[in-house]
């Protein structure tokens, strides 16, 4: 097929490296631009990154002697490709405007960050759960004045823990009361225990942001397009607590559960065994085939057994049980820098180009 040519906004960084390492053997997509700061523009990919690649994979030798893009010089990059993934380091309004220009610049953004997700015509997708949001593109281009230019983004990484198990319940029998505690991942801050030691034996009760986040962007997801805005839903009601602890990658979630009906315990696990999207029906090249893995074992999902499952695309959930105050609980385990953050950028890539919200130029 014709690949599409594609654009790495932050390259440098922890995501940037992910998304190279997805990106190098992609079936539809070719890595044309690494962009960066200006301090690294100008020095071939590998000279810039010197001693900082943390991936446990090699750097591919396709991406070693591509010379650095200023990511400021947006007409430039543009030029270039067809779409590009947005992993930037900058302060929440330069990232807003950084987006914009390369969409205004009729380039489709496909961003990781979070200074987008609650514009209201932005869609925030995980694309198992919400695709139909992506409606709202044509009036967010009709803001923009763009033709093919528009900005999408993948959630918060928190939320990929339990949300995807939350949902078809909620669809099936109505999720009135959710208590989360997550316990996330290093890298999550863009850290290793290299870089981090503080980190090594030791857990931090306080992430900044990240439990708003992690209560009011599940609404978005749930929410509905109307009068050309995505409306967030009301309910299910959601309350969080986020902990940094000593992992390298992989969040887990302890999710408290009150259900409008109560199902039966086997309801659950069925309703999570058939549960599927977009794409899985498409077969995109990064969806997993089972969406959700479920254990019933004791001491499953356990974050380092199942954050690969399906190339790390794959979310696990089990220790379902009865709750004395709630009227379940169970665990959800993600991968974050995978599903939970380049990984999910580019399957909700490929579901923009399976569904001809992106072309060629």
């Amino acid at each position: 097929m014709n690949k599409y040519k594609v654009g790495i906004i932050g390259a440098t960084g922890m995501v940037g490296q992910r998304f190279i390492t997805l990106l190098a053997e992609h079936p539809w997509f070719e890595i044309r631009v690494l962009a960066a700061s200006g301090r690294s523009a100008g020095k071939p990919y590998a000279e810039a990154i010197g001693s900082r690649w943390v991936m446990k994979t090699e750097m591919p030798e396709a991406v070693k002697n591509i010379v650095v893009s200023d990511a400021a010089d947006v007409a430039a990059v543009a030029s270039q490709v067809d779409f590009v993934f947005c992993a930037v380091n900058m302060e929440k309004d330069a990232i807003k405007a950084l987006e914009e220009a390369y969409a205004k610049a009729e380039c489709p953004v496909i961003s990781n960050n979070s200074a987008n997700r609650f514009t209201p015509d932005v869609p925030m997708i995980i694309p198992e759960i919400n695709a139909d949001h992506l409606a709202v593109i044509e009036s967010q281009k009709k803001r923009l004045g763009t033709k093919r230019g528009f900005i999408a983004v993948k959630s918060n990484c928190s939320i990929q823990s339990y949300v995807p198990a939350l949902y078809p319940l909620d669809k099936k029998f109505g999720v009135k009361d959710a208590l989360v505690c997550t316990y996330q991942a290093i890298s999550g801050a863009g850290k290793t225990f290299e870089r981090w030691p503080e980190m090594v034996d030791n857990v931090i009760p306080y992430i900044g942001g990240e439990d708003e986040k992690s209560e009011k962007e599940p609404l978005k997801v749930w929410g509905k397009v109307e009068d050309g805005v995505i409306k967030p839903a009301d309910a299910p009601n959601i309350t969080a607590q986020c902990v940094r602890v000593p992992v390298s990658d992989g969040h887990l979630a302890v999710c408290f559960v009150r259900f409008e009906k109560k199902p039966a315990r086997e309801e659950i696990l069925e309703t999570w065994r058939s549960f599927s999207g977009e794409p899985q029906a498409l077969e995109l090249p990064h969806a997993p085939k089972q969406f959700l893995h479920v254990f019933e074992e004791a001491g499953q999902p356990a974050t380092k057994d199942t954050r690969t499952l399906e190339g790390g695309m794959a979310v696990s959930v089990g220790g379902l049980k009865e709750d004395s105050q709630y009227d379940y609980r169970f665990i959800g385990v993600s991968h974050n820098t995978l599903r939970g953050a380049a990984g999910g950028a580019v399957l909700l890539a490929e579901l923009l180009c399976a569904k001809g919200y992106i072309d060629h130029r």
